[in-house]
């Protein structure tokens, strides 16, 4: 379970979207978040479907690779769905037991949450999986880059934001070597009732603590070696310049977000448009 989870980790390959500016994918993943609560009906989700499987062939991340990141999200989604499912009312009861009941408002909010989950988890996965870490600091500060006029620390914000995902697969290997090591004293992480399982974790919290907080330190100590005092006045070994690929991918991601809102709101603003 551990490995399985991608967010962080950069998947080398030779493709479109690797090639694209950092910018353009931040903003990209940002609509298709947004065009993921505008979208209304199946037709919505089933664009949105096509997108994310168009951009994903694009990436040449291979799609089994791509959704084990969707392993450790499996409890979070069941019970987002659950609850959603036996806790919401309805015009129509399908199913009905003291509090707990099936509607049809019920199913079909719970299918469109599930769908929307998943696909802003496989949607952040395509942009962290094909874009390096330095990339995405670059880009996020230069697009943040306005803020710096009210005084905004957008250096050091991007910098955290990278480090961060920088240490994430860190992280989750040191968590697994901790893990393998706990078990082979005697250490058991399965068995027993939730407390029980509470307390087995602290054989691995605290050695994974220390180790984070030591990385930190090394981390910091290197910096100041390297006489490291923030972005004031530092410049880019590798300058970020918009290309033609670029503004077309820019393009295409603004026509996927008009045709997703006139899909969603057009019926309800003007009446014409003959989707649910």
């Amino acid at each position: 379970m551990i490995r399985d989870i991608t967010l962080g980790q950069y998947y080398p390959a030779k493709s479109v979207l690797h090639e694209l500016d950092p910018r353009v994918k931040l903003v990209a993943t940002l609509i298709f978040v947004v065009s993921l609560f505008v979208a209304k009906g199946p037709v919505g989700y089933a664009l949105a479907t096509v997108f994310l499987v168009m951009v994903i062939r694009l990436s040449k991340v291979p799609f089994r690779f791509m959704t084990k990141g969707l392993k450790s999200i499996v409890m979070l989604l069941m019970i987002t769905v659950i609850f959603n499912l036996f806790l919401l009312d309805g015009d129509v009861v399908f199913w009905h037991f003291g509090f707990l009941r099936i509607t049809d408002r019920g199913i079909r909010t719970a299918v469109m949450v599930g769908i929307r989950l998943i696909y802003l988890i496989l949607g952040s996965s395509v942009m962290t999986l094909t874009t390096t870490p330095n990339d995405l600091t670059d880009g996020l500060e230069k697009l943040l880059d306005p803020l710096k006029k009210i005084h905004v620390p957008v250096h050091d914000m991007s910098m955290m934001m990278s480090i961060a995902l920088r240490f994430i697969p860190i992280l989750l290997e040191e968590t697994d070597k901790i893990m393998k090591a706990q078990i082979a004293r005697g250490a058991d992480f399965e068995s027993g009732n939730l407390i029980q399982k509470a307390k087995a974790m602290i054989p691995l919290l605290v050695p994974l603590f220390f180790s984070a907080l030591r990385r930190a330190m090394d981390l910091a100590l290197a910096m100041e070696a390297r006489c490291y005092h923030g972005g004031e006045g530092r410049t880019k070994m590798k300058p970020l310049k918009y290309e033609s690929k670029d503004r077309t991918a820019y393009a295409v991601i603004w026509i996927y977000l008009v045709i997703m809102i006139v899909i969603g709101y057009g019926r309800q603003i003007y009446g014409w448009i003959p989707f649910i």
